[in-house]
């Protein structure tokens, strides 16, 4: 007979004790409670109760007992993956005082920058800007006229003034004008006038800034060539081939190696001196490069130019004639001053002097008068008489000698 049940308020769970349940995976040999009876393991309301082997505060995994709730006789769930750690953002910086300074000082020192320019603007509103320089000389704040009046009084001596050179130690000058060099006051102050909208010189031009404008010096290349070439026969030690004029006969001058001046390398040489010259103020002698050269007129050449010209010319007297008057040019006295021969391109040309031709001439011919291509009248001159002596001078009889200007040609 089974003993009886104390009785309990109806509050109180039945705590009757009860076998442990089987240990899963254990297989069958564990207890099992009986059929048909509630277990101990359960409260009144049906919730299961945790065994007290499981309760523990330790976490799984940390030294204590797993206290991950599971099924009876079934697999654990499985453990949830921890959440990701949260990232704290920083919080915003603030703003500097500092900074609020610096855009202030800029939009004041950009304002200030305006105003200049703006002043500058009205206050140079000549010709030719403030400051404007040429080689040193102060041109500007006025007009274009008064600028080239300052740089002409300053520079127009230097552009003038004689170059001086050495040609293989010997020592000569070069006019400028002679040569096609020169200082262009008119259009260096043309190119150097306009209004000039650049910031930097406005504003510094209030403050007494320059603006520096280059001078124009245009060089007459073909004039260089010729006053060189010149030079280089007067200068040199080679001698050319030539026929000579003395009273009475035409004299032949064979040629001569020797050395001459380099006319390519000296039109540089020599602009760049005067250049220097213009800038500087100082006339430093400048060496001229030379070079070995053989003559170009060769004794056949002599020989033709004596027996078709230089001979004839001077076997006697020639008579021009214009207008009912006469002058007669002679091989004792007048032709030998006249007359003489160039190179040109390996051939001997016959030369006149113009000025020779007019003192001989003098008043000969005054109030003579010619009609020239463009159909007016001009008082005959020297040209003429020398276009005339040309013909005269080849003729081989008395009245071949004898040539009349014609006053009207048509």
């Amino acid at each position: 007979m089974a003993p009886p049940v104390p009785q309990m308020s109806d509050d109180t769970a039945i705590l009757t004790p009860q076998a442990p349940a089987p240990v899963p995976g254990a297989g069958g040999g564990g207890v099992h409670p009986p059929a048909g009876h509630v277990s101990g393991d359960t409260l009144t309301s049906g919730i299961p109760v945790v065994p007290a082997e499981n309760r523990s505060p330790f976490a799984p995994g940390a030294g204590g007992p797993d206290l991950t709730p599971r099924l009876p006789d079934g697999p654990r769930p499985a453990e949830e993956p921890a959440a990701p750690a949260r990232t704290s953002t920083p919080a915003p910086a603030k703003k500097k005082k500092g900074r609020s300074k610096l855009v202030l000082l800029a939009v004041a020192a950009v304002g200030a920058a305006v105003v200049a320019y703006g002043a500058g603007l009205l206050l140079n509103h000549s010709e030719v800007p403030k400051g404007t320089t040429v080689l040193g000389v102060d041109i500007g704040g006025g007009t274009k006229e008064q600028g080239v009046a300052k740089l002409d009084a300053t520079l127009g001596k230097r552009a003038a003034q004689p170059l001086r050179l050495s040609v293989d130690g010997k020592k000569t000058t070069l006019a400028p004008d002679k040569a096609g060099l020169v200082l262009d006051s008119q259009a260096t102050v043309r190119g150097a006038a306009g209004s000039d909208y650049n910031p930097v010189s406005v504003i510094s031009s209030l403050f007494g800034g320059k603006r520096v404008a280059q001078p124009v010096m245009p060089v007459d290349e073909e004039k260089l060539g010729v006053a060189l070439t010149d030079l280089a026969g007067a200068s040199g030690s080679a001698v050319e081939g030539t026929i000579k004029f003395v009273p009475g006969k035409a004299v032949a001058v064979p040629g001569k190696a020797g050395k001459s001046l380099d006319v390519a390398r000296s039109m540089i040489a020599v602009k760049d001196a005067y250049r220097a010259q213009v800038e500087t103020g100082k006339p430093n002698e400048v060496g001229l490069p030379v070079t070995g050269r053989q003559p170009t007129i060769n004794q056949a050449e002599i020989d033709r130019a004596m027996n078709e010209f230089a001979k004839p010319a001077m076997s006697g007297l020639i008579t021009i004639k214009a207008g009912g008057k006469k002058i007669d040019f002679g091989p004792v006295k007048s032709l030998p001053k006249i007359l003489s021969m160039k190179p040109i391109d390996g051939k001997l040309v016959e030369v006149y002097d113009k000025k020779a031709i007019d003192q001989l001439m003098g008043s000969a011919f005054t109030g003579v008068m010619i009609t020239k291509g463009d159909g007016q009248k001009h008082q005959l001159t020297s040209d003429d008489v020398a276009k005339a002596m040309q013909s005269a001078l080849r003729g081989k009889t008395p009245a071949q000698r004898i040539v009349t200007i014609e006053l009207n040609p048509s």
